[in-house]
């Protein structure tokens, strides 16, 4: 695989044009709405040792004289708020507000390859585990150093106190990428993990040294 199979100066463009990342907000549940900020307002993220400080409150849903508050999980601006809103009562899902917030250095490599890696999607909601032989190669050598192809053993898919085994279908690779924490429940269509094919690795490598020696 030649190095124009991915077109790294044109990835690395966009993140020089626009190096931030955009976090929608959306109403958890049916409710009035109140606002707590405004268009072009700071908001700061989720803090403290365990993750235990709540960012700032950025709106309030009442119903049934209850309220909820939804707070920032990011540090950046408020870049886009339907304040058209306010007072109003509002559906589950509902994009409420926009978080613009400049990307980090790891930030940017983690999303530049969820683009270029291949995933390996959950096929449901559920828990996952890697099979105890990809997880005793992994201890072993590293997860970058373990090669899978289809057909083999992946995961142990735990639902409704039943463990499947999950095999893998996709083009042979390493895992280089894991997304998800063993134990945690994990949304049908989410990536898992991130395959690489070995002729890939040193286009990849190459854009994550790019990015390392470009930002701060």
């Amino acid at each position: 695989m030649h190095d124009d199979d991915i077109d790294y100066e044109h990835i690395l463009r966009e993140y020089r044009s626009d190096p931030y990342g955009y976090v929608d907000i959306f109403s958890s549940h049916t409710g009035q709405i109140r606002l707590h900020v405004r268009l072009d307002d700071k908001v700061e993220g989720t803090t403290g040792k365990w993750h235990h400080i709540p960012g700032t409150q950025l709106f309030t849903l009442r119903r049934e004289r209850n309220n909820k508050s939804i707070h920032s999980t990011s540090n950046g601006v408020v870049s886009f708020i339907r304040d058209d809103l306010e007072g109003q009562f509002v559906e589950a899902a509902e994009k409420i507000i926009t978080i613009k917030h400049p990307l980090k250095k790891r930030e940017i490599i983690e999303q530049i390859l969820r683009q270029v890696l291949l995933p390996f999607q959950a096929p449901e909601r559920a828990k996952y585990f890697f099979s105890m032989e990809i997880q005793a190669r992994i201890e072993k050598f590293g997860q970058r150093s373990v090669s899978i192809k289809p057909g083999d053993e992946l995961f142990t898919m735990s639902l409704m106190k039943r463990d499947t085994p999950v095999y893998y279908q996709g083009a042979p690779g390493i895992i280089h990428s894991v997304y998800f924490q063993p134990g945690i429940s994990v949304d049908q269509g989410e990536p898992l993990i991130g395959i690489c094919p070995p002729d890939k690795l040193p286009v990849i490598e190459k854009i994550i040294t790019r990015v390392k020696a470009e930002w701060e």
